[in-house]
C-alpha cells in the first residue's frame, strides 16, 4: 500500500512539474510564426482562444 500511494504521489508531482514547464515553453501561432510566409491573423480572430 505504501508503494502504491508513492507510486500516485509521484505522478502527481511529475505532473505538476511537466505541466509547468510546458507552460512556460509554449508560445503562440501569432508570435511562433512571424515569418512572411505564414499566413497568421489576428489572435482574437482565430482559433487560439485569445
Amino acid at each position: 500500500m505504501k508503494s502504491f500511494l508513492a507510486a500516485v504521489l509521484f505522478a502527481a508531482v511529475g505532473a505538476v512539474i511537466a505541466a509547468s514547464v510546458l507552460e512556460s515553453q509554449q508560445t503562440s501561432a501569432s508570435s511562433a510564426f512571424t515569418t512572411s510566409g505564414a499566413r497568421v491573423g489576428d489572435p482574437g480572430y482565430n482559433l487560439i482562444g485569445k
